[in-house]
């Protein structure tokens, strides 16, 4: 990887809760001598370079040597941690960053091609169930690792994921050079051997896991409002293992039971999310299927998706402002309530889906940052407030994972893959819609849009 420009680093704390918006005032703490330093904040365009080309790493540096997937997390501090786990849904994430860092000139477009073969080469040798991945593979043998008890198969949402990234690839390289004609195709290839249809169950929705040893025990029918919309759309989408528009209709939008008539601080929250909170659930919901999926002027006969991912980033935000639980700093600039790392009542680490209604006081950076698409303002606010703690908060792959000011500043030195790809992609959606183009211009993506009755 090309080695960034120059930043200028100080050592500062700053504590949220100003009015004054992002970039714009003059902050300073007490040295050890107490003497104040002012600290010199980056504008707002030095900001998305900076933590787009910090958060790459992650996909770049601190890849799986053999595979070139992106591991399921990365420990600065305990580097051999799960060393050999790679993850696919965050592998997917990770083809679409590295097709942002040809964009930004942070790799060359041949580096690009030699380390997108190599993932497509393990990806093709890799254990598969009815052509959907597991949610972890050994980075080594391309072997299943069990994610739980009896989820040692296929996972169709993280395939989901996986998917979208290698429509994004096709198209990128498709007019190409041969080579990556070459990689386009393979691409291609992939993402078309999974049967969604499989996944059925012969009935009118799709589930989540299948094993071989077994089967559908796990029985988790794919219904939202979450982050599964993308796998509903794939499966229209596919040319030999299509689905039905009534799997659609009955599995996600629960035969029309999906819409909602409630608001929350004005905002209507337009599709019931699951889990039953009226406050909407964590923000993840709607990163993941919207990384290529784009949400603009996308409606079908149960709502307008724009307006329910923005709305759902609003209530997240705004809830966090009205702060019921009164934790320390939560405000305008910062706020973020996301799954991610966590700190367990014990002060240990541990992990959460946090939401309005599952709150630890527990802010996760990718959740305004992946959300910049939505509310581009609010959501550099927040990046500025990271920024004056870049001290605590910034590490060697970008912003860490979650944090809490509230316990004494907590920090979790640690990242996921499925937390850095979001900020990385959607930033880059918010500046150029680069794998929003992308994806929308795939002609099975067409195809399976028409097929479920959306407008786009």
């Amino acid at each position: 990887m090309k080695k960034p420009a120059l930043l200028l680093f100080f050592v500062f704390i700053l504590s949220c809760g100003n009015d004054n918006g992002p970039g714009y005032q003059e902050p300073f703490i007490l040295d050890s001598d107490d003497e104040p330093k002012t600290i010199e904040p980056l504008k707002d365009e030095e900001m998305l370079d900076l933590v787009q080309e910090e958060t790459f790493k992650y996909f770049w540096d601190f890849a799986h040597t053999n595979s070139g997937a992106a591991k399921e997390r990365y420990h600065p501090n305990e580097p051999t941690l799960n060393q050999n786990v790679v993850t696919t849904g965050g592998t997917g994430f990770g083809l679409m960053s590295i097709l942002v860092a040809i964009e930004r000139n942070y790799i060359s477009r041949t580096e690009a091609v030699i380390r997108l073969n190599k993932i497509v080469s393990f990806l093709e040798n890799a254990d598969r169930f009815h052509g959907a991945w597991s949610h972890w593979i050994d980075g080594n043998s391309g072997k299943v690792i069990p994610f739980s008890t009896k989820d040692d198969g296929g996972d169709l949402v993280e395939t989901a994921f996986l998917t979208q990234g290698l429509m994004c690839v096709k198209e990128y390289f498709k007019n190409g050079s041969d080579t990556e004609k070459v990689l386009a195709q393979k691409a291609d290839e992939l993402w078309k051997g999974v049967e969604w249809n499989w996944y059925t169950q012969n009935q009118d929705a799709l589930y989540w896991h299948w094993s071989p040893n077994f089967g559908f025990e796990k029985n988790l029918k794919l219904t939202g409002y979450n982050e599964v919309l993308i796998a509903y759309i794939l499966a229209a989408a596919s040319p030999d293992y299509s689905i039905e528009k009534i799997v659609y209709e009955k599995g996600w939008a629960r035969s029309g039971d999906i819409k909602s008539s409630v608001s929350q601080y004005g905002f209507p929250l337009v599709l019931n999310h699951a889990g039953g909170s009226n406050l909407g659930g964590p923000l993840f919901f709607s990163h993941y299927s919207f990384l290529g999926l784009n949400p603009k002027n996308l409606t079908d006969q149960y709502g307008n998706y724009w307006d329910l991912v923005v709305n759902h980033t609003e209530i997240n935000r705004q809830y966090c402002i009205v702060n019921p639980k009164n934790y320390a700093d939560y405000g305008e600039d910062c706020w973020g309530l996301t799954a991610s790392y966590s700190r367990n009542t014990d002060g240990t680490r541990g992990y959460s889906a946090h939401s309005p209604s599952n709150d630890k006081g527990v802010v996760s950076p990718t959740a305004a940052i992946s959300s910049i698409a939505f509310t581009p303002a609010e959501s550099l606010k927040v990046m500025h407030y990271l920024y004056q703690n870049k001290d605590k908060l910034l590490g060697t792959a970008g912003f860490y994972d979650a944090f809490s000011p509230h316990y004494n500043f907590w920090v979790t030195e640690t990242y996921l893959a499925i937390d850095q790809g979001p900020q990385i992609i959607m930033i880059e959606n918010y500046r150029t819609g680069l794998l929003w183009n992308l994806f929308m211009q795939n002609e099975d993506v067409k195809n399976g849009l028409d097929k479920l009755g959306f407008n786009y």
